[in-house]
């Protein structure tokens, strides 16, 4: 008897193993596709900002306009994707889009090769690439929980950062040297084989079963929804973190709408330039995200999370005094790597505590709750950008941007979250195949 009861206990342990290496084989894949699909995408932002302005000769009208088509979908999908997240299984969601994804890319390198590439082709690309982004985060963000154990978000927002960091940079290197190399539209076949990458390494994922409320029933697409905008606008951790990343987000939207514009035209950077600007500040991330969590012992996730937004406002202020030369596009790198350093520490730290508090069954419609109302503004930031522009010159839209980037700041510093000095503790939720950070990250 006692035999068998030690052997019983080494098979469950053997099992317990299996478990956890399987647990980390996922979690490794989700970041490997997830920062090869960033990478794709700094590819993207290279080019694709070079061949509307340079190749296609647009104006400022027609850039917010294509600014404005990335982000519609946003407006009316985000919520049901959230839906459709919470509903169905997340990792075929992310093939599916993946896989799309890499199609609606190809398509500009093919036009452009055909000698059919034109502006209303890029705003086509725009808006589906979009509504296919709106559907892959809606479960790729939300999966994360179903691969490490609550406490461990914080540390895994922090590290998946990190490799997404180096991958941004990478990507915006990459796609600067090929840009110069290839030209801009054949630069995007790169991005389109990131998404296919990103695709293969979903399908190699192992996620935990997923978990759903007591009883399972859903009452309709409409009441999925409210229950998810519902939780969000009552919580009072919530309902500030998502509003505040609302006001950032249409701020955000008025200045980088015309970032690359002015860099391309008033500073003429070229596309060398913007790559190097681009690259510089995208490595600041890195150093955001492996300091996140000691900024978050440290200082608390409230101050942090200030110290982020804030850090968007004075690091805006160099692009508006900016002049034409090596000099200055230096110091637009090093303020934009700061800006991105304290942005990515905010983000992960701001995510992880969001994540932390949200049920389980209700993670990807509080995701896009965020998502809906974020992006949502991003059309109408475009426009406005777009209307300040018109009016009085693509400068005062940066400088309208820049000071919106306070009120973020505000409304973090006002709420429960300005003042909480440590993340909250979570219940634990039974999985035995949620990975460890450490099993994961560990030196291999």
């Amino acid at each position: 008897m006692k035999r068998a009861h030690t052997l019983t206990l080494t098979r469950r342990s053997v099992n317990r193993v299996r478990q956890t290496d399987a647990a980390a084989r996922s979690l490794r894949a989700y970041w490997v596709g997830e920062a090869t699909s960033l990478a794709g995408s700094s590819v993207h932002a290279v080019a694709l900002p070079v061949v509307a302005v340079v190749q296609l000769h647009a104006t400022p009208r027609q850039v917010s306009l294509l600014a404005a088509a990335a982000t519609a979908a946003a407006v009316v999908l985000a919520l049901p994707a959230g839906v459709v997240g919470d509903r169905r299984a997340k990792r075929p969601l992310m093939v599916a889009t993946d896989v799309t994804a890499a199609a609606v890319v190809a398509a500009v390198p093919v036009c452009w090769a055909t000698g059919s590439l034109s502006m209303p082709v890029l705003y086509a690309v725009a808006l589906l690439l979009g509504a296919l982004t709106v559907f892959h985060q809606a479960a790729s963000i939300a999966i994360v929980p179903d691969l490490v154990r609550p406490q461990d978000l914080p540390a895994a927002h922090s590290r998946i950062g990190a490799a997404c960091a180096v991958a941004d940079t990478a990507g915006t290197y990459g796609g600067t040297l090929v840009v110069a190399l290839a030209g801009a539209a054949r630069t995007l076949w790169l991005d389109a084989l990131s998404y296919l990458v990103s695709a293969c390494c979903a399908l190699r994922m192992t996620p935990g079963p997923a978990r759903r409320p007591q009883g399972g029933r859903h009452e309709g697409v409409v009441a999925d929804i409210r229950e998810g905008v519902g939780y969000v606008m009552r919580d009072a951790i919530q309902r500030p973190l998502v509003l505040a990343l609302t006001a950032y987000a249409y701020a955000d939207g008025i200045v980088t709408t015309y970032t690359a514009y002015a860099l391309l035209t008033r500073l003429h950077a070229g596309s060398t330039g913007l790559g190097v600007v681009m690259g510089v500040t995208g490595a600041g991330g890195l150093a955001g995200a492996l300091l996140s969590r000691r900024l978050t012992a440290r200082c608390g996730p409230g101050r942090t999370i200030v110290a982020g937004f804030a850090a968007y406002a004075m690091c805006g202020v160099p692009l508006l005094v900016a002049r034409p030369g090596v000099g200055w596009l230096s110091v637009l790198a090093v303020a934009g790597a700061l800006k991105t350093a304290v942005g990515v520490a905010a983000g992960s730290t701001h995510r992880a505590l969001r994540q932390q508090l949200c049920p389980p069954h209700l993670q990807s419609r509080a995701q896009q709750t965020a998502v809906w109302l974020a992006s949502g503004v991003r059309p109408l930031s475009a426009l406005t950008a777009g209307g300040i522009a018109a009016l009085c010159g693509v400068r005062a839209a940066l400088l309208a941007g820049t000071a919106l980037y306070l009120v973020p700041v505000a409304l973090v510093q006002a709420s429960r979250v300005g003042r909480l000095t440590t993340m909250p503790s979570t219940p634990a939720v039974g999985n035995t195949r949620l990975a460890t950070v450490d099993e994961e990250f560990r030196v291999r």
